[in-house]
């Protein structure tokens, strides 16, 4: 048993469970040896941990770097695509790295880290992160853009892709890189005049009129997520919700039977919530392309003056948290009951998938924004969710036009930017 062999398992067996739980208890048992046996190679457990995080920049660098340097010697958009490409191949072909990479490597708190390894590797992504030398930087660029959606796919990809094989086809893996890469390029593909004429002002004042409004429950629902903001879905205890809700833990329990019950609870209110808000302005408009945007930025707003659930819709974004007994299900359910005459080509299965690509997209635009404020560029207090999301108001709607080109249009909407 070598130190490498010692890494490989650590990266199948916590990866089993999202990495919830790492215990070197685990690691013995999977290698059938003593612990004593890895303490001769790791002292610790963050000594495991360490060793996993630089294995995974050297592999992950390593397969990349041809391209990279292809990258940086293309023109944007085309280095853009290589990097698309690459990337999301390297990920597809290694789901234990990539479920590390969720979890352990590219988290709110760990992005700067991230770029730092990768930098010190020969790999500065900052070189394809902007539009162009000494211009206005927008946000989000559209190297964002494409980052986040590969992420969704290959989340996607993972889940439901090749469940019983130990290894993707080849076919599998270009089929799936060639619907990426359409949808980076075209987006939903709609309609480019009517979008050009567009006025992103009026619809942008009357989705500001939808408020929100507190209710018992909700101001219970909100210490939940505020909990579950300050703590991590897994970490959130009835304890620290019956101290910001006022009520004891054996209150609680007259509102939620579990822990399970209560997270349960609090993502499918809030997914019903939401998607009710951006159901009521898209009914306001006839045009699909105003129905679209009108949907997009009643959600962001809802967002703004909720941010304790961003920061928690933030956490589980790429998580499988179990919901309870038929969570999944209603939560489709809802999902499809928004029409958008945007996307009625698609047949029920497309359509929930793109619901959840554009809330996906939504909620990472708002939550990498802190990443680029050069005042803060990595909040690592463990309250970071109250000052993480301070500044989220200060996103100006441009932005949100920037996301709705790109998710309508795809990068070829956005090649006047």
């Amino acid at each position: 048993m070598t130190k490498e062999d010692i890494v490989k398992t650590a990266f199948k067996v916590w990866g089993r469970d999202l990495y919830r739980t790492m215990s070197l208890t685990l690691i013995a048992q999977e290698q059938g040896v003593s612990k004593a046996a890895l303490y001769r190679h790791f002292t610790d457990k963050d000594a495991l941990l360490k060793a996993m995080y630089n294995t995974h920049f050297d592999d992950c660098s390593a397969f990349i770097k041809k391209d990279y340097d292809r990258a940086v010697s293309a023109d944007r958009r085309e280095g853009n695509l290589i990097m698309m490409r690459t990337f999301a191949e390297y990920y597809i072909r290694n789901r234990e790295a990539f479920i590390f990479s969720l979890f352990r490597v590219f988290g709110q708190r760990e992005r700067e880290n991230a770029g730092r390894e990768f930098r010190t590797r020969g790999i500065d992504f900052r070189r394809l992160a902007f539009e162009g030398e000494g211009s206005d930087i927008r946000y989000p660029s559209k190297f964002q853009l494409i980052v986040i959606t590969i992420v969704f796919n290959i989340s996607i990809f993972h889940r439901f892709g090749y469940r019983h094989r130990e290894l993707p086809s080849e076919y599998l893996v270009e089929k799936t890189l060639a619907q990426m890469e359409n949808q980076v390029l075209r987006g939903l593909g709609l309609d480019t005049r009517r979008i050009a004429v567009m006025d992103y002002r009026k619809l942008e004042k009357q989705a500001a009129g939808v408020e929100y409004q507190d209710t018992e429950n909700n101001v219970l629902l909100r210490a939940v997520a505020e909990a579950v903001a300050e703590a991590g879905p897994w970490n959130a205890s009835m304890e620290m919700v019956a101290r910001r809700s006022g009520l004891s833990k054996s209150g609680l329990y007259a509102h939620f039977k579990s822990k399970q019950d209560m997270l349960g609870k609090l993502f499918i209110t809030e997914y019903v919530r939401i998607l009710n808000f951006a159901k009521v302005q898209v009914e306001n408009s006839n045009v699909p392309e105003e129905q679209l945007y009108l949907a997009i930025i009643t959600i962001v707003n809802y967002l703004r003056s909720r941010p304790e659930i961003l920061v928690a819709m933030d956490w589980i974004k790429t998580r499988r948290l179990e919901l309870g007994r038929g969570g999944s299900g209603r939560l489709y359910r809802i999902i499809r009951n928004i029409k958008l005459e945007a996307i009625r080509k698609h047949d029920q299965h497309s359509l929930v998938r793109i619901a959840q690509w554009i809330l996906f997209m939504i909620v990472n635009s708002l939550a990498w924004w802190s990443i680029v404020q050069k005042e803060n560029p990595s909040p690592v207090k463990r309250n970071h969710s109250i000052d993480w999301t301070k500044n989220i108001a200060e996103i100006p709607n441009e932005s949100f036009r920037i996301l709705f080109r790109f998710i309508a249009l795809g990068l070829e909407g956005l090649n006047d930017e």
